[in-house]
């Protein structure tokens, strides 16, 4: 149990760290969680707008399904320890 602890915590903060590089530089970070469909995911954006979309496999296209409130923006964060 240790291990898979101790490789979960590093996973996490592997994320972190990916997440805050990608936002510094002025990209968009993809949250992808089980809860979505496998086609579905979160960008989130440097202004802290996230929005839900829909990726297009054949056109390599995002379609915006909709964009979170600041509340759900803050509660998805919230759940997955992200800082704002």
């Amino acid at each position: 149990m240790a291990i898979r602890r101790n490789t979960s915590n590093r996973n996490s903060i592997v994320v972190k760290k990916l997440r805050e590089q990608k936002l510094r530089a002025g990209l968009p970070f993809m949250i992808n969680i089980n809860e979505l469909s496998s086609n579905q995911c979160y960008l989130e954006y440097p202004n802290g707008v996230i929005k839900l979309v829909s990726i297009i496999s054949s056109s390599r296209n995002i379609n915006v399904i909709r964009e979170l409130n600041t509340s759900d923006a803050n509660n998805l964060r919230k759940r997955l320890n992200f800082s704002l």
